[in-house]
């Protein structure tokens, strides 16, 4: 049903028709208007014909372009499966495009991906070198921009101009915090405490600080555990392995490893094997992320747990915010920066996660379209607990530009309670748990 928040109820053949004749479509049958306006352009046609400012015909399939931090991580793989598959479900061109660990060269592929026609491009930077440049020409370009993990701390979507729709990430310092409490409290019920060391991810990402300060803080809760030492791994295996063999070199009696994400854990387990050392019995890891081979791992005893944010997720509500904004819907200041609840994976629910996000064969882990605000703007359902991020939270810690201020639309947000009632509207239309079967089923 075509309904969009204070528009015309298409839904009524009396509408419609007024419609039609005050927009000067003579000889079109309904069927064909409905058809032609395709979910929410009808309403926008309608809002058109009355006047209403800053309301264009829109593109409703879209040209969209993944710009993947790096294809060595297993996360993007999966990340990218799920932005192509919300993609064919919406009927959108999508094409995907390693960056390489490289901000300049993520530049590069934005101007060429513009040049070529992308009117939607999805970010997943490996930091925040890029970002001003890439939203100034997003602005100019009129190229719809969302973007996830790293980015530049202290400058949002609100300074950037209305073409960057959405900077979404996990809410890390909680997540990274409840698993490094696993580890603690495994470290303490089988040696009674001990040394442990932290594998980092890229130094100075926005992400890889976060986890960090969630790392510490859970530490912090056990007296006779310490962090001994930590040596960047860079997001990847190979990196972490090398460190891993380091760290065993400078703390051999070490009880337990935080890994920044599951790449990361896996070229730990890598390292601690060939040291002799048995995951899940001499040492006690966890992750995060939740990627398929972290869950894996879990299964098989080497990893204790992972923050599963499900990367499948990141490229669906990704995508599919590119194509609400496409086709019309514009979100509110409250709905430009997100986080989603990531969910703590160990042995007693990774069952779960494997049937629905691995082993689910054709089967796909969401419905794509009932993600859709334009497509379902009554029944829309998020398929995770989103809600509108805390910016001192995310980047607390990490120090404010001269001179910056908070930007006026974020305060607003907050002060005037729309920030509130925007938490209270997704709670209610999340129907589909994260950890639960497929809506598809």
């Amino acid at each position: 049903m075509i309904k969009l928040n204070n528009l015309p109820d298409f839904t009524d053949k009396k509408v419609i028709d007024a419609h039609m004749d005050a927009a000067g479509l003579s000889g079109v049958s309904r069927r064909e208007f409905l058809a032609f306006s395709t979910a929410s352009v009808a309403a926008l046609a309608g809002a058109s014909s009355m006047g209403l400012p800053g309301v264009a015909m829109a593109d409703t399939k879209g040209k969209m372009a993944h710009l993947m931090m790096t294809l060595r991580l297993e996360y993007v793989v999966n990340a990218d499966a799920g932005a192509k598959a919300a993609a064919k479900a919406l009927g959108m061109e999508h094409t995907s495009v390693d960056g390489q660990l490289d901000s300049g060269r993520q530049l590069d592929q934005f101007e060429q991906q513009a040049t070529a026609g992308a009117n939607a491009v999805m970010l997943h930077a490996p930091g925040g070198g890029s970002i001003k440049r890439i939203a100034q020409l997003a602005n100019e370009n009129k190229v719809w921009l969302d973007n996830t993990w790293g980015t530049l701390p202290w400058f949002t979507p609100y300074e950037a101009g209305d073409y960057w729709t959405l900077y979404a990430v996990p809410e890390e310092f909680s997540a990274h915090r409840d698993v490094t409490r696993e580890v603690c409290k495994a470290v303490m019920d089988a040696f009674g405490g001990g040394e442990i060391v932290g594998v980092t991810g890229v130094e100075g990402n926005s992400t890889d600080l976060i986890r960090s300060r969630g790392r510490d803080a859970a530490i912090e809760e056990f007296p006779k555990i310490t962090l001994a030492g930590e040596l960047p791994g860079k997001w990847n295996r190979e990196d972490s392995q090398k460190a891993m063999e380091d760290l065993i070199a400078r703390h051999p009696d070490l009880k337990g490893v935080v890994a920044q994400n599951d790449d990361v854990a896996d070229g730990c387990i890598a390292a601690l094997r060939a040291a002799g050392m048995r995951p899940g019995e001499d040492v006690f890891i966890c992750g995060a992320d939740g990627t398929s081979g972290g869950a894996d791992m879990i299964k098989r005893g080497q990893l204790l747990a992972t923050s599963a944010n499900v990367p499948q997720y990141m490229g669906a509500l990704l995508t599919t915010r590119l194509y609400d904004v496409l086709n019309g819907w514009r979100p509110k200041a409250s709905e430009r920066m997100m986080n989603w609840r990531s969910v703590a994976m160990t042995k007693d629910n990774v069952d779960i996660y494997l049937e629905r996000y691995v082993n689910n064969g054709d089967v796909e882990p969401f419905d794509y379209k009932r993600m859709s605000k334009v497509l379902h703007p009554d029944d829309w359902d998020p398929q995770a607990e989103l809600f509108p991020m805390d910016i001192e939270l995310e980047w607390g810690g990490i120090e404010k530009p001269a001179g910056w201020e908070i930007p006026k639309a974020y305060i607003e947000s907050r002060e005037s309670g729309e920030a509130e009632a925007t938490a209270k509207q997704y709670a209610e239309h999340y129907k589909t748990p994260m950890f639960g079967p497929s809506p598809n089923l």
